[in-house]
């Protein structure tokens, strides 16, 4: 079940707000927690017994670590996280490093059966859980006490699907004081924030990204047949479609859980206006960017212990970064892109980049963009060597005129839409009471004609 589907918005959430408001605080952890099931539990229970395994195991295990002396106090933790990340690895690289080893040696390792659905969030809950064992050993946080408490942060259902990642620290506050959770201030943000983010979703995201798909899609005209400025206009529109899918999911999680009564960080904060491949990724998954920060690169010494171990800290964080995107050379490829190109603004170009003004965005608009080239090569149709050559040797082929009639006003609006200029507007419109209802009513309204219509053309493609 995803936020953008008719029952999710028509039958879930109505009935999963309205349950929640009406019980009194003591039970709103238990009824939170029930929802958070039912969500993660809508498409099967094959990996039920999993995520209650892993609750159950870490609970216990930090309870433990805060309690321990001497070197069994040093020991669980590394346990913890080792259980963790192979719990991860298993699901998620198993069969990519039985492929990789294969390759290599030509072993003749048989894949695992582990079907084509991965563990619903695992990614995001396992780094949560990390988080939370990390930090009691290092008496950042007491363990919690409470089950069904640490169980709703595990499974809190806003944060399932694609984060962000918050800590328990976060968290924590909110968590333990429910009869004051829930105003109507927080309500009202929190509705903004997941209808702009649904917005996002539906009217850009997925609008824009049918551009990308009508070239290199099974029916589109194919990659090799587009011409170079067709190739840009395609990469374009993936950049865009990207950042509009990720950013509203992730704004509409944020909403989510601040009707719910949390406030969580946020997830983006307009990486497209920024002046550095470095501020880009200040502003870019800000939550997976600071996971990484907090328990890899200062734990490994960060830049305390001089240049060459400092680089060597930077590569093993964006080595990570990849792996994490995916089971798939072209993640770790895209990973140790950014490894040199933060590199070489670190050692460099920084300074140069501070004095400029246009020709900056430029630059990192421009390795971006091609950074999701290669973010993207895995899928079919876009091999990485292809789409280069598009992008960089000069080619005909299908002239780029008919998509920029089609998509030309998508692609302008997504690129205003990716400024600073909606957020000032809002700003602007906030002060008026009657143009605020205005626009978030017709927001409201386009966006849902938007799922309907998406819902409708997905069940008439069925019956064929």
């Amino acid at each position: 079940m995803v936020f953008n589907s008719v029952v999710f918005l028509f039958c879930f959430l109505p009935l999963s707000l309205l349950l929640y408001y009406l019980v009194p605080g003591r039970a709103k952890n238990a009824v939170l927690l029930a929802e958070s099931l039912a969500f993660y539990c809508w498409t099967g229970i094959e990996f039920l017994p999993l995520i209650a395994v892993l609750i159950v195991f870490n609970y216990l295990c930090a309870l433990v670590t805060a309690m321990a002396r001497g070197r069994l106090r040093g020991l669980l933790p590394v346990v913890s996280v080792v259980v963790n990340l192979g719990v991860l690895v298993y699901f998620k690289y198993a069969n990519f490093l039985i492929d990789t080893l294969n390759q290599i040696g030509h072993f003749g390792i048989a894949s695992l059966s582990l079907g084509t659905v991965l563990p619903l969030g695992i990614s995001y809950y396992i780094f949560k859980i990390i988080s939370y064992e990390v930090d009691v050993y290092t008496g950042k946080i007491a363990p919690e006490k409470n089950f069904v408490t640490f169980a709703v942060y595990v499974l809190f259902f806003p944060q399932l699907i694609v984060g962000p990642i918050v800590k328990y620290r976060e968290m924590a506050d909110q968590l333990h004081d429910a009869a004051n959770r829930c105003t109507l201030a927080r309500a009202e943000r929190g509705a903004e924030m997941f209808v702009f983010g649904l917005a996002k979703k539906v009217i850009l995201a997925d609008s824009i990204g049918a551009l990308w798909t009508d070239i290199i899609g099974a029916g589109g005209v194919g990659l090799v047949n587009a011409s170079t400025p067709l190739a840009w206009l395609g990469i374009i529109a993936y950049s865009l479609q990207l950042y509009f899918d990720f950013a509203g999911y992730s704004e509409m999680s944020n909403g989510l859980a601040a009707m719910l009564g949390f406030d969580c960080p946020a997830n983006f904060n307009l990486p497209y206006i920024s002046a550095s491949i470095t501020e880009f990724w200040r502003r870019w998954h800000m939550t997976l960017s600071g996971w990484f920060r907090d328990y890899i690169y200062i734990p490994m010494g960060g830049n305390r212990k001089g240049p060459a171990r400092q680089l060597f800290n930077m590569f093993l964080v964006w080595a990570a970064t990849g792996i994490w995107h995916g089971a798939s050379w072209n993640f770790i490829a895209w990973g140790l892109y950014y490894f040199v190109l933060l590199t070489i603004e670190k050692n460099f170009l920084m300074k140069y980049l501070k004095k400029g003004k246009v020709w900056p965005h430029l630059y990192t608009l421009f390795f971006v963009v091609l950074g999701w080239g290669i973010f993207t090569a895995n899928q079919p149709g876009a091999p990485l060597g292809l789409l280069l050559q598009k992008l960089f040797v000069l080619q005909g082929g299908i002239s780029p005129l008919y998509y920029l009639r089609n998509y030309g006003v998508l692609l302008v609006l997504g690129c205003v839409c990716s400024s600073a200029l909606p957020r000032w507007l809002w700003e602007k419109i906030n002060r008026n009471t009657a143009a605020k209802l205005i626009v978030f009513a017709g927001t409201i309204v386009i966006s849902v004609c938007y799922v309907v219509a998406a819902t409708n053309a997905t069940a008439l493609y069925a019956n064929f």
